[in-house]
C-alpha cells in the first residue's frame, strides 16, 4: 500500500516554535485556515511510495546528502502566492542556496509522479481568502531569522490526524564528490 511522504528542510526548534506562535496569532485574527497545525518546513518534494520503494528512496536521499554542504539561511521577508499561501521568504542569497539543494533532490531522486517545489519558502498559511491575506500582511511586517540548513527530513502523512510526522533525518556530510578520472591507454 502506498503512503504519502514529503522531503523537507526543517529549521531548528526555536524557529519552529516561533512559526507555531505566528500560526496561532493568525488563527486568532482570521479563524481556522489550511496548514494551521502543520509544523513549519520548507518543502522539497512530495510523493507516494510503498514500504519497499521507500527503503530505496531513503538510500538515494542518504547518498545525495553525503555530498551536500550546509548552507546558512536568512529569512527576512514575507510573501504570498496567488493560491492564498502566506509565507516567510528567504533573502536572495539564501534563496539561491536553497534552490540548489532542492534541485539536487528533485533532479536526482528516481520517483514517479513526484510533486516538486522550486520556490523555497516557509509556509505560515495556505488557501487564505484575499481578505485574510491582507490581514496576514498587516499582522506580520518584519522578520529576521537565521539558521544553518545542514539536513533534510523525510515525513510520512498520518491519515488519522491529517498531518505529517518525521520518519528520518538525513544530515549533510560535506564529502567531496569523487572526480571522474579518465583512464589512458598505453
Amino acid at each position: 500500500m502506498e503512503k504519502l511522504y514529503s522531503l523537507v528542510i526543517h529549521p531548528p526548534e526555536d524557529i519552529l516554535i516561533l512559526v507555531k506562535s505566528m500560526k496561532e496569532q493568525l488563527a486568532n485574527e482570521v479563524g481556522w485556515y489550511n496548514s494551521k497545525n502543520s509544523v513549519g518546513h520548507i518543502t522539497i518534494c512530495e510523493f507516494k511510495a510503498t514500504e519497499t520503494a521507500i527503503e530505496s528512496i531513503k538510500k538515494q536521499i542518504s547518498t545525495l546528502c553525503d555530498f551536500l554542504i550546509p548552507a546558512t539561511v536568512h529569512l527576512n521577508g514575507f510573501g504570498s502566492f496567488s493560491n492564498g499561501a502566506f509565507f516567510i521568504a528567504p533573502d536572495n542569497d539564501s534563496k539561491k542556496d536553497l534552490k540548489h539543494i532542492m534541485k539536487r533532490f528533485n533532479k536526482s531522486l528516481q520517483i514517479q509522479d513526484m510533486k516538486k517545489s522550486n520556490s523555497p519558502h516557509l509556509s505560515i498559511a495556505r488557501r487564505l481568502s484575499p481578505e485574510n491575506l491582507i490581514k496576514a500582511n498587516q499582522l506580520f511586517t518584519a522578520i529576521d531569522l537565521h539558521f544553518v540548513c545542514d539536513r533534510v527530513v523525510l515525513r510520512q502523512f498520518d491519515e488519522n490526524i491529517k498531518q505529517f510526522f518525521v520518519t528520518d533525518t538525513f544530515p549533510f556530510n560535506s564529502n567531496p564528490q569523487p572526480e571522474t578520472i579518465q583512464g589512458t591507454l598505453f
